[in-house]
């Protein structure tokens, strides 16, 4: 009698453990299919989206699926990085509504040579969150020209140089303009249109 009492003890935790553990990769795929189209990264705000809780998030860290990026960031393992990885988790970290901005979008297409030290990153919502050194929030106001490059939300190229004007030297920005519309990033009509910004710019007041 024993022996039977035991045998459907071990049947039935052998089922709780099952049907856990398809929760679990329930969880897993429902998070993969949207992170893998995201350059691997899911928050646990986009994860409550799904109806994935935050425990789930942590324990798939803790069984080696996820890797914690940051708090509330977290990235599948299996993921082939890329060059613009680095953009999105910055966009990711600082959270809703925010922007590659300045000279970061400029470095994200190479342009103007330039190569900031930080990942500057504009939002509407001021933050508190203790950030990585390498990202820089910047706090806007307003409506600004926001678009999406690669997938990352972004300040459209044209704002985005002008928002260098006085940081960056104007030649270099007139380069950038070029390459921009070599690239096609930008329209001639808005080629021309920075250009001149640009010219009146390096005549200055009249």
């Amino acid at each position: 009698m024993a022996q039977l009492f035991r045998a459907k003890t071990i049947i039935t935790l052998a089922k709780v453990y099952q049907l856990r553990y398809t929760f679990a990769m329930s969880y897993y795929e429902t998070i993969y299919e949207y992170a893998a189209d995201n350059y691997g990264l899911i928050t646990s705000a986009k994860a409550k989206g799904f109806d994935v809780p935050n425990v789930e998030l942590v324990k798939l860290s803790h069984r080696g699926r996820l890797i914690r990026v940051c708090h509330g960031v977290y990235r599948i393992v299996h993921y082939v990085p890329t060059p613009l990885d680095k953009y999105a988790e910055a966009v990711a970290i600082i959270g809703e509504n925010a922007y590659i901005f300045g000279e970061s979008v400029l470095a994200m297409h190479e342009l103007a040579f330039v190569n900031p030290a930080v990942i500057f990153v504009a939002t509407t919502k001021r933050t508190r969150k203790n950030l990585p050194r390498h990202i820089k929030a910047i706090y806007v106001k307003g409506k600004d020209h926001v678009t999406y490059y690669e997938g990352i939300p972004s300040q459209c190229i044209i704002s985005a140089i002008l928002a260098c004007r006085g940081s960056i030297m104007t030649d270099r920005l007139e380069n950038a303009v070029d390459e921009a519309g070599k690239q096609g990033l930008i329209t001639q009509e808005e080629r021309e249109y920075v250009k001149e910004a640009l010219r009146n710019e390096r005549q200055g007041p009249k």
